[in-house]
């Protein structure tokens, strides 16, 4: 099967590039960095450099593929620019009849006008689902495990965790390579048909209990979830350099819409149970027990 993988050597996109060329799928990966080719290559798969916004490019990238995943890198730091690049997405495959696509959504594309990429997920999945004769599967996935790495300093300095939100605020979590294992999956498989959505969460968490089990594997036993006031987060984000797009887009928004309880409202009321395979937080604590050390 002639796959399309957007999202070049990402933290999903890798795994889900690796798992498909070595169950013989013909892979392109799409990437805008030409150093990025080489290791798209060594995947076995083919490297296609172009950007995601550039409808020209897109429509060939996804010309002749039975099958696309489709997310929107997080370069694209406003709701406007994830709606671009989710209305070239649209295009190309109405255009080329793509008779299977997987997209990477969010936990929060419930809100029509939700804060963060989550008002845009919402608009991206709309547009995907008015497509006559392409089955989609939305992905929606918790927060990031991965996004906890940016903390590594604050950790190993100043023993202290956080976010602008509360220690006892109970969180959705993912593992990347969660979602890539769902993705490939329904891929594969193409155990999906129609429009339809799925929640990909690898634990349900507060920040107390992430502190805890973080400064358990770290050997940093004081380790403290601490709530920042907004203006200091996105300060501290601007400093570990984060664009002020993307530090308003993904983090502060987002958890001033955890916060208030929006953006996982419909999440708890709907919720599958974890899947079978699920990386769990203690585990994903290892690895980064590794890399702080």
């Amino acid at each position: 099967m002639n796959v399309t993988v957007t999202g070049s050597v990402g933290n999903i996109s890798r795994v889900l590039t690796e798992k498909l060329v070595n169950e013989g799928h013909d892979v392109s990966v799409v990437t805008s960095r030409d150093e990025s080719a080489e290791q798209i290559r060594a995947l076995g798969a083919r490297a296609l450099v172009g950007k995601v916004d550039d409808e020209v490019f897109i429509h060939k990238a996804f010309k002749n593929a039975d099958a696309i995943y489709t997310m929107v890198p997080p370069s694209y730091g406003t709701a406007e620019e994830i709606k671009k690049v989710g209305a070239v997405y649209a295009r190309a495959i109405t255009e080329n009849r793509i008779p299977y696509v997987v997209n990477l959504s969010g936990i929060g594309s419930h809100l029509s006008d939700g804060p963060g990429p989550a008002g845009a997920n919402y608009h991206n999945e709309k547009l995907l689902d008015s497509i006559n004769g392409t089955n989609v599967l939305h992905l929606k996935p918790g927060l990031f495990y991965s996004n906890f790495y940016g903390a590594i300093d604050m950790i190993r300095q100043h023993h202290i965790i956080g976010n602008n939100f509360g220690e006892d605020l109970r969180l959705a979590l993912t593992h990347p390579h969660d979602i890539a294992r769902v993705a490939f999956e329904a891929i594969h498989f193409r155990n999906f048909d129609g429009k339809t959505g799925l929640y990909v969460v690898s634990s349900e968490i507060t920040g107390k209990e992430i502190a805890e089990i973080l400064g358990k594997a770290t050997n940093i036993p004081d380790l403290k979830w601490i709530e920042f006031p907004d203006h200091i987060l996105f300060e501290n984000l601007l400093k570990q350099g984060m664009t002020p797009e993307m530090a308003n887009t993904y983090i502060i928004d987002m958890g001033i819409a955890l916060r208030e309880g929006r953006l996982l409202e419909n999440y708890f009321k709907e919720k599958q149970n974890i899947p079978d395979g699920a990386i769990s937080f203690e585990k994903f604590a290892k690895e980064f027990a590794e890399i702080l050390f």
